[in-house]
Protein backbone atom coordinates (compact mmCIF):
# COMPACT_ATOMS: atom_id res chain seq x y z
CA UNK A 1 0.00 0.00 0.00
CA UNK A 2 0.86 3.30 -0.84
CA UNK A 3 1.84 6.39 1.17
CA UNK A 4 -1.56 8.29 -0.11
CA UNK A 5 -4.91 8.70 1.42
CA UNK A 6 -5.96 6.29 4.55
CA UNK A 7 -6.78 2.81 3.69
CA UNK A 8 -10.31 2.23 4.84
CA UNK A 9 -11.13 4.44 7.25
CA UNK A 10 -13.85 2.58 8.95
CA UNK A 11 -15.26 4.94 11.72
CA UNK A 12 -15.08 8.08 12.70
CA UNK A 13 -15.88 8.81 16.55
CA UNK A 14 -16.80 12.29 16.14
CA UNK A 15 -16.10 15.21 17.96
CA UNK A 16 -14.58 13.87 21.30
CA UNK A 17 -12.66 16.02 23.93
CA UNK A 18 -11.44 14.19 26.85
CA UNK A 19 -11.74 15.69 30.67
CA UNK A 20 -9.25 18.05 31.57
CA UNK A 21 -5.93 17.00 32.50
CA UNK A 22 -6.89 13.08 31.22
CA UNK A 23 -3.97 12.24 29.03
CA UNK A 24 -4.04 8.41 28.90
CA UNK A 25 -6.18 5.60 29.26
CA UNK A 26 -5.05 1.09 28.93
CA UNK A 27 -7.42 -1.65 29.23
CA UNK A 28 -5.35 -4.74 28.06
CA UNK A 29 -5.86 -7.81 30.09
CA UNK A 30 -8.67 -6.10 31.85
CA UNK A 31 -11.60 -7.31 30.57
CA UNK A 32 -14.26 -4.79 30.39
CA UNK A 33 -12.46 -2.36 32.97
CA UNK A 34 -10.66 0.93 31.58
CA UNK A 35 -7.52 2.54 33.67
CA UNK A 36 -7.46 6.65 32.85
CA UNK A 37 -4.58 8.62 34.14
CA UNK A 38 -4.27 12.23 34.44
CA UNK A 39 -2.18 14.73 34.80
CA UNK A 40 -3.35 14.88 38.98
CA UNK A 41 -1.65 12.02 39.51
CA UNK A 42 -4.73 9.71 39.48
CA UNK A 43 -5.31 6.89 37.93
CA UNK A 44 -9.19 5.21 37.97
CA UNK A 45 -10.48 2.37 37.17
CA UNK A 46 -13.95 2.25 35.01
CA UNK A 47 -16.29 -0.19 33.76
CA UNK A 48 -17.33 -0.70 30.41
CA UNK A 49 -20.80 -1.01 30.31
CA UNK A 50 -23.63 -1.00 27.77
CA UNK A 51 -24.46 2.34 27.84
CA UNK A 52 -20.74 3.63 27.89
CA UNK A 53 -18.60 4.03 30.79
CA UNK A 54 -19.63 3.94 34.17
CA UNK A 55 -20.43 6.82 35.78
CA UNK A 56 -18.36 6.98 38.81
CA UNK A 57 -14.49 4.91 38.99
CA UNK A 58 -14.73 1.36 40.81
CA UNK A 59 -11.28 2.75 42.55
CA UNK A 60 -9.00 5.55 42.21
CA UNK A 61 -5.22 5.55 42.53
CA UNK A 62 -3.48 8.46 43.69
CA UNK A 63 0.09 8.48 43.06
CA UNK A 64 1.13 12.10 43.61
CA UNK A 65 3.01 12.00 40.52
CA UNK A 66 3.19 14.85 38.37
CA UNK A 67 4.88 14.26 34.51
CA UNK A 68 3.82 13.61 31.19
CA UNK A 69 4.84 9.08 31.26
CA UNK A 70 2.04 7.01 30.37
CA UNK A 71 1.32 4.33 32.25
CA UNK A 72 1.53 0.76 31.46
CA UNK A 73 -0.30 -2.55 32.03
CA UNK A 74 1.48 -5.77 32.05
CA UNK A 75 1.50 -7.34 28.79
CA UNK A 76 2.01 -11.07 28.77
CA UNK A 77 2.50 -12.84 25.49
CA UNK A 78 -0.14 -13.93 22.87
CA UNK A 79 0.13 -17.53 22.91
CA UNK A 80 -0.68 -17.61 26.73
CA UNK A 81 -4.24 -16.01 26.11
CA UNK A 82 -4.81 -17.50 22.61
CA UNK A 83 -4.75 -14.44 20.67
CA UNK A 84 -3.33 -15.84 17.83
CA UNK A 85 -5.98 -18.56 17.55
CA UNK A 86 -8.65 -16.77 18.20
CA UNK A 87 -9.54 -18.41 22.09
CA UNK A 88 -9.93 -16.59 25.13
CA UNK A 89 -8.63 -17.60 28.38
CA UNK A 90 -5.25 -18.43 30.02
CA UNK A 91 -3.41 -21.49 28.87
CA UNK A 92 -2.88 -23.52 32.06
CA UNK A 93 0.43 -23.68 30.87
CA UNK A 94 1.49 -20.23 31.89
CA UNK A 95 3.23 -19.45 35.01
CA UNK A 96 1.30 -17.19 37.20
CA UNK A 97 1.96 -13.36 36.95
CA UNK A 98 4.30 -12.29 40.22
CA UNK A 99 5.69 -9.29 40.91
CA UNK A 100 7.60 -8.77 44.33
CA UNK A 101 5.41 -6.66 47.04
CA UNK A 102 6.77 -3.54 49.11
CA UNK A 103 7.65 -5.90 52.12
CA UNK A 104 10.22 -8.08 50.12
CA UNK A 105 11.12 -5.37 47.53
CA UNK A 106 12.07 -2.79 50.17
CA UNK A 107 14.02 -4.90 52.23
CA UNK A 108 17.61 -3.98 52.87
CA UNK A 109 18.65 -7.94 53.16
CA UNK A 110 17.64 -8.60 49.58
CA UNK A 111 20.38 -9.04 47.40
CA UNK A 112 19.51 -7.43 44.41
CA UNK A 113 22.27 -9.75 42.31
CA UNK A 114 20.63 -12.99 43.30
CA UNK A 115 19.05 -15.47 42.00
CA UNK A 116 15.25 -16.40 41.92
CA UNK A 117 14.92 -18.63 44.94
CA UNK A 118 14.91 -15.91 47.47
CA UNK A 119 12.21 -14.25 46.35
CA UNK A 120 10.24 -17.01 45.96
CA UNK A 121 10.21 -17.28 49.29
CA UNK A 122 8.39 -13.57 49.28
CA UNK A 123 5.16 -12.61 48.69
CA UNK A 124 3.57 -11.62 44.99
CA UNK A 125 0.91 -10.42 43.06
CA UNK A 126 -1.36 -11.18 40.04
CA UNK A 127 0.99 -9.17 37.19
CA UNK A 128 -2.45 -8.61 35.68
CA UNK A 129 -3.63 -6.52 38.18
CA UNK A 130 -0.31 -4.32 38.13
CA UNK A 131 0.16 -0.63 36.49
CA UNK A 132 3.83 0.75 35.92
CA UNK A 133 4.13 4.15 35.75
CA UNK A 134 6.73 7.18 36.42
CA UNK A 135 7.26 7.86 39.98
CA UNK A 136 7.45 10.80 42.45
CA UNK A 137 11.27 10.72 41.87
CA UNK A 138 10.75 11.37 38.33
CA UNK A 139 13.84 9.10 36.75
CA UNK A 140 11.78 6.15 38.51
CA UNK A 141 9.17 3.68 38.18
CA UNK A 142 6.30 3.16 40.21
CA UNK A 143 4.65 -0.46 40.32
CA UNK A 144 1.01 0.10 41.67
CA UNK A 145 -1.34 -2.65 42.31
CA UNK A 146 -4.76 -2.02 41.24
CA UNK A 147 -6.77 -4.41 43.43
CA UNK A 148 -5.31 -3.15 46.65
CA UNK A 149 -4.13 0.63 45.28
CA UNK A 150 -1.01 0.02 47.08
CA UNK A 151 2.22 0.88 45.48
CA UNK A 152 4.25 -2.11 45.65
CA UNK A 153 7.81 -1.19 44.10
CA UNK A 154 10.20 1.39 43.06
CA UNK A 155 12.31 0.80 40.05
CA UNK A 156 15.69 1.24 40.77
CA UNK A 157 15.24 -0.50 44.60
CA UNK A 158 16.15 2.78 46.33
CA UNK A 159 17.44 1.34 49.39
CA UNK A 160 19.44 -1.34 47.79
CA UNK A 161 22.83 -1.13 49.63
CA UNK A 162 25.05 -2.27 46.46
CA UNK A 163 23.96 1.02 44.52
CA UNK A 164 26.60 2.99 44.27
CA UNK A 165 25.97 5.30 41.14
CA UNK A 166 21.98 6.04 40.79
CA UNK A 167 21.50 4.17 37.43
CA UNK A 168 18.45 6.45 36.51
CA UNK A 169 18.95 10.03 37.12
CA UNK A 170 21.74 11.14 35.43
CA UNK A 171 19.14 10.19 32.49
CA UNK A 172 16.20 13.09 32.96
CA UNK A 173 12.85 12.15 32.93
CA UNK A 174 11.06 8.75 32.28
CA UNK A 175 9.73 9.13 29.39
CA UNK A 176 8.09 6.06 28.58
CA UNK A 177 7.37 2.60 30.36
CA UNK A 178 6.38 -0.83 28.92
CA UNK A 179 5.41 -3.83 31.79
CA UNK A 180 5.12 -7.12 30.30
CA UNK A 181 5.97 -11.01 31.50
CA UNK A 182 8.35 -13.02 29.16
CA UNK A 183 8.16 -16.60 29.11
CA UNK A 184 11.26 -16.92 30.10
CA UNK A 185 10.96 -15.06 33.35
CA UNK A 186 8.82 -17.60 35.47
CA UNK A 187 6.09 -15.14 35.64
CA UNK A 188 7.75 -12.16 36.68
CA UNK A 189 7.39 -8.97 35.82
CA UNK A 190 10.04 -7.56 33.43
CA UNK A 191 10.12 -3.18 32.29
CA UNK A 192 11.09 -1.48 29.91
CA UNK A 193 11.65 2.52 30.61
CA UNK A 194 12.93 5.11 28.06
CA UNK A 195 14.31 8.63 29.08
CA UNK A 196 14.98 12.32 28.28
CA UNK A 197 18.66 11.19 27.02
CA UNK A 198 17.35 8.99 24.19
CA UNK A 199 18.23 5.79 26.36
CA UNK A 200 16.46 2.47 27.50
CA UNK A 201 16.64 0.13 30.30
CA UNK A 202 15.80 -3.47 30.85
CA UNK A 203 14.52 -4.04 33.92
CA UNK A 204 13.61 -7.65 35.92
CA UNK A 205 11.94 -6.96 39.53
CA UNK A 206 13.89 -9.83 40.96
CA UNK A 207 17.29 -7.36 40.36
CA UNK A 208 15.41 -3.99 41.64
CA UNK A 209 18.60 -2.55 42.31
CA UNK A 210 19.89 -2.06 39.10
CA UNK A 211 18.43 -2.87 34.94
CA UNK A 212 19.72 -6.09 32.84
CA UNK A 213 21.14 -3.54 30.50
CA UNK A 214 20.80 -0.34 28.34
CA UNK A 215 20.95 0.58 25.27
CA UNK A 216 20.73 4.13 23.35
CA UNK A 217 19.07 4.50 20.12
CA UNK A 218 17.18 8.23 20.12
CA UNK A 219 19.71 11.21 20.31
CA UNK A 220 16.78 13.14 21.44
CA UNK A 221 14.32 12.09 23.90
CA UNK A 222 12.66 8.52 23.76
CA UNK A 223 9.03 9.24 23.78
CA UNK A 224 7.24 6.10 23.30
CA UNK A 225 7.65 1.82 23.36
CA UNK A 226 5.95 -0.84 22.85
CA UNK A 227 6.87 -4.53 22.93
CA UNK A 228 5.36 -7.57 20.55
CA UNK A 229 3.09 -9.50 20.98
CA UNK A 230 5.94 -12.95 21.84
CA UNK A 231 7.87 -10.45 24.26
CA UNK A 232 10.85 -11.18 22.42
CA UNK A 233 11.31 -7.37 20.74
CA UNK A 234 9.89 -4.16 20.19
CA UNK A 235 10.08 -0.68 19.09
CA UNK A 236 10.74 2.89 20.01
CA UNK A 237 10.46 6.33 18.83
CA UNK A 238 11.37 9.84 19.74
CA UNK A 239 11.84 13.10 19.37
CA UNK A 240 14.43 12.74 16.33
CA UNK A 241 13.90 11.48 12.89
CA UNK A 242 13.62 7.49 13.39
CA UNK A 243 12.21 4.82 15.13
CA UNK A 244 14.78 1.71 16.53
CA UNK A 245 13.20 -2.01 16.08
CA UNK A 246 15.20 -4.06 18.59
CA UNK A 247 15.24 -8.32 19.68
CA UNK A 248 15.41 -9.23 23.44
CA UNK A 249 18.00 -12.04 24.30
CA UNK A 250 16.23 -13.32 27.50
CA UNK A 251 19.03 -15.58 28.28
CA UNK A 252 21.30 -13.03 28.20
CA UNK A 253 19.23 -10.17 29.26
CA UNK A 254 20.48 -8.01 26.66
CA UNK A 255 19.50 -5.71 23.59
CA UNK A 256 20.26 -6.23 20.03
CA UNK A 257 18.97 -3.77 17.71
CA UNK A 258 17.32 -5.15 14.22
CA UNK A 259 16.94 -2.25 12.19
CA UNK A 260 16.92 1.68 12.19
CA UNK A 261 13.66 3.29 9.90
CA UNK A 262 14.52 7.23 9.58
CA UNK A 263 11.18 9.37 9.52
CA UNK A 264 10.51 12.32 6.96
CA UNK A 265 9.96 14.38 10.25
CA UNK A 266 10.74 14.23 13.73
CA UNK A 267 8.41 13.15 17.05
CA UNK A 268 7.09 9.91 17.97
CA UNK A 269 4.36 10.38 20.49
CA UNK A 270 3.15 6.44 20.77
CA UNK A 271 3.69 3.24 19.09
CA UNK A 272 1.81 0.32 18.82
CA UNK A 273 2.57 -3.41 16.93
CA UNK A 274 -0.59 -5.55 16.40
CA UNK A 275 -0.75 -8.54 18.60
CA UNK A 276 0.07 -11.14 15.86
CA UNK A 277 3.54 -9.10 15.02
CA UNK A 278 2.72 -8.03 11.23
CA UNK A 279 2.35 -4.61 11.52
CA UNK A 280 3.33 -2.02 13.79
CA UNK A 281 2.36 1.82 13.94
CA UNK A 282 3.30 5.25 15.12
CA UNK A 283 1.48 8.33 15.77
CA UNK A 284 3.38 11.04 15.21
CA UNK A 285 3.66 14.68 15.62
CA UNK A 286 3.25 15.83 12.54
CA UNK A 287 -0.23 14.81 12.37
CA UNK A 288 0.25 11.13 10.62
CA UNK A 289 -0.30 7.79 11.16
CA UNK A 290 2.62 5.88 9.51
CA UNK A 291 2.30 1.82 9.37
CA UNK A 292 5.33 -0.50 9.12
CA UNK A 293 5.83 -4.09 8.36
CA UNK A 294 6.73 -5.21 11.90
CA UNK A 295 9.70 -8.00 10.32
CA UNK A 296 11.20 -5.85 7.76
CA UNK A 297 10.54 -2.61 8.72
CA UNK A 298 9.30 -1.23 5.57
CA UNK A 299 6.87 1.50 5.16
CA UNK A 300 3.36 0.13 4.42
CA UNK A 301 1.01 3.26 4.65
CA UNK A 302 0.82 7.10 5.71
CA UNK A 303 -2.73 7.81 7.12
CA UNK A 304 -3.20 11.69 6.34
CA UNK A 305 -6.81 11.63 8.57
CA UNK A 306 -5.64 13.46 11.43
CA UNK A 307 -5.51 17.64 11.81
CA UNK A 308 -2.91 17.78 14.61
CA UNK A 309 -0.87 15.77 16.67
CA UNK A 310 -1.43 12.27 16.83
CA UNK A 311 -1.00 11.38 20.30
CA UNK A 312 -2.03 7.56 20.73
CA UNK A 313 -2.68 4.39 18.65
CA UNK A 314 -3.16 0.69 19.45
CA UNK A 315 -5.04 -2.51 18.06
CA UNK A 316 -7.48 -4.46 18.54
CA UNK A 317 -6.90 -7.98 20.39
CA UNK A 318 -8.06 -9.91 17.59
CA UNK A 319 -5.62 -7.63 14.76
CA UNK A 320 -8.84 -6.22 13.23
CA UNK A 321 -8.79 -2.74 13.83
CA UNK A 322 -6.66 -0.17 14.68
CA UNK A 323 -7.42 3.21 16.64
CA UNK A 324 -5.63 6.65 16.45
CA UNK A 325 -6.27 9.92 18.23
CA UNK A 326 -5.04 13.01 18.23
CA UNK A 327 -4.88 16.67 19.44
CA UNK A 328 -7.73 18.11 17.30
CA UNK A 329 -9.78 16.01 19.37
CA UNK A 330 -11.14 13.00 17.01
CA UNK A 331 -10.67 9.32 17.59
CA UNK A 332 -10.82 7.35 14.30
CA UNK A 333 -11.03 3.34 13.56
CA UNK A 334 -9.38 1.72 10.52
CA UNK A 335 -9.83 -1.87 9.02
CA UNK A 336 -5.88 -2.28 8.08
CA UNK A 337 -4.49 -5.60 6.55
CA UNK A 338 -6.84 -7.91 8.34
CA UNK A 339 -5.76 -10.96 9.53
CA UNK A 340 -7.03 -13.78 7.33
CA UNK A 341 -9.78 -15.69 8.82
CA UNK A 342 -8.69 -19.75 9.60
CA UNK A 343 -10.71 -22.28 7.48
CA UNK A 344 -12.47 -25.09 8.80
CA UNK A 345 -10.01 -26.45 7.74
CA UNK A 346 -7.41 -25.08 9.77
CA UNK A 347 -9.28 -25.36 12.52
CA UNK A 348 -10.05 -28.42 12.17
CA UNK A 349 -6.33 -29.18 11.87
CA UNK A 350 -5.46 -27.14 15.22
CA UNK A 351 -7.57 -29.09 17.37
CA UNK A 352 -6.10 -32.32 16.14
CA UNK A 353 -2.63 -31.14 16.79
CA UNK A 354 -3.28 -30.45 20.52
Amino acid sequence: MGHGEPPHGLLHLGSWRSGWGVFDRCCAGLGNMIVSQGRDGLCKGWVIEEAGLSRRPIFTISTSTYHFCKLSLVKVPCSAHGIQSGSSGSNSDTEPHRVLTGENAGSRDVNPAGGTQEYEQGSSSDGQNILAIAGQESSEIELWDIKSSRKVMCLPQRCSANMTVHPTKQRGLCMAVQAFIPCESGGYINVLSSYEDGSTLWWDVRKPGSPLSSVKYHSESALSIAIDGLCTGGISGGADSKIALFSLDHQKGTFSLRNEVEIERPGIASIAIRPDNKITATAGWDHRIRVYNYTKGNALAVLKYHSATCNAVAFSHDCKLMASCSADTTVALWELYPPKTPSKVDIATEEVEK
